[in-house]
């Protein structure tokens, strides 16, 4: 039996490389002789800068930059083996991980982190930026990128706005314009994990302000503070981010990066997956084992357990996801390509408990579904 283990990290308990040893110690407990190929993977979100340097033999480095609470950290950023590509990951500089749960207002978070990275990157001769997304703090649009870029984001008085989403509702215009012009000979791509609009009822405030520790109130201030800074963006960039897919990614990062650096937004599972050489692994492959934190209806939005079966679909290959929780679900999941969802946990168990023995429940999941496989294929 052949078997390619690529599952996604499962948020704050497992990186996607620790997740791929879990399972693959399952599968050897009931098929010691199975071989299995592991090729972690990552649609944007954590992890996604680190399986990118695994997978061009490159390095991972450190720099100071601006956190989300404008203060100093360390963040990691990775280059390629052949130095001209440059992996960041939005996280480490501006990302949720980096806010304690009571310190968390989008309203006061920035992204100017991110672009201090792109300002290092661009400084150390980068010709290529893939930059990761996921997992955000932040609810500013890119301002904070924009500032650190260099462009000046003014209030009425001439003076550069506060930072945080609290910044954009005092916003008049958008100057030093001409720094787009840097960007023409360096490419950007933006690994995204979803479609979201910058504003509006599916836009960034709304679906992702709460879990960013905004209240209903806020919400509103921030969604309409998006949409006046998308106005101004046109007005003085002459660029339209109001329909733009993914816009609204990392609370209107993806937008801010399409009008100011004139980044290419994509699908984060696929442009993980192309470097992987995924596919090449899954022709091989009899059984395909992915899974994530949490399966539910965001799955289908370019997240890794469906990107790799669509691909695994194209080659009849069945595919088995783990999944920390299963929330709400569509049965499109199962269209996609996935075989079956099997839950990490086997009875009643606190949040902390599962997060904590995460390693342990998956390898057990992973062991109890290949003895359902071996009684199958012995009554075969």
């Amino acid at each position: 039996m052949n078997i390619l283990i690529a599952p996604n990290s499962y948020k704050g308990s497992l990186t996607a490389f620790e997740a791929a040893l879990a399972i693959e110690k399952g599968v050897k407990k009931i098929f010691p002789g199975a071989k299995t190929v592991k090729a972690p993977l990552a649609d944007g979100g954590d992890g996604t800068m680190e399986i990118m340097v695994s997978a061009t033999g490159g390095k991972i480095r450190t720099a100071k930059v601006t956190g989300p609470l404008n203060h100093k950290i360390t963040a990691k950023y990775g280059v390629s083996g052949n130095g001209k590509t440059f992996f960041l990951e939005m996280a480490e500089a501006s990302g949720l991980k980096l806010v304690p749960e009571k310190k968390r207002n989008p309203m006061l978070t920035t992204t100017r982190g991110v672009g201090e990275l792109i300002n290092i990157a661009m400084h150390d001769g980068a010709r290529k930026i893939v930059l990761g997304i996921g997992g955000s703090a932040t609810n500013d649009g890119g301002a904070g990128l924009a500032a650190a870029l260099g462009y000046k984001l003014l209030n009425r008085n001439g003076k550069e706005i506060a930072g945080g989403g609290f910044g954009l509702v005092e916003l008049d215009r958008i100057e030093n314009i001409e720094i787009l012009k840097k960007f023409k000979k360096l490419e950007i791509i933006v690994a995204c994990d979803v479609n979201n609009l910058l504003c509006g009822n599916s836009g960034a405030s709304r679906i992702f302000g709460p879990q960013k520790g905004a209240g209903p109130a806020m919400v509103e201030v921030l969604d309409k503070a998006l949409l006046k800074y998308a106005k101004i963006i046109k007005r003085d960039l002459g660029v339209n981010v109001f329909g733009l897919k993914g816009g609204g990614a990392a609370g209107g990062l993806g937008a801010g990066l399409f009008a100011f650096t004139g980044a290419r937004l994509q699908k984060g599972i696929n442009i993980v997956m192309g470097v992987s050489n995924i596919e090449e692994k899954i022709k091989n492959a009899d059984l395909v084992i992915t899974g994530e934190g949490q399966i539910d209806t965001q799955t289908l939005f370019g997240k890794v357990p469906v990107g790799v079966a669509l691909l695994a679909k194209k080659y009849r290959v069945p595919v088995l996801c783990l999944a920390g929780k299963i929330g709400d679900m569509n049965e499109k999941i199962y269209s996609a390509g996935i075989s079956a969802i099997v839950p990490l946990v086997d009875g009643p168990v606190t949040l902390e408990f599962a997060m904590k023995n995460a390693s342990a429940l998956l390898t057990e999941a992973t062991a109890r579904t290949f003895m359902i496989i071996k009684k199958i294929k012995l009554r075969a």
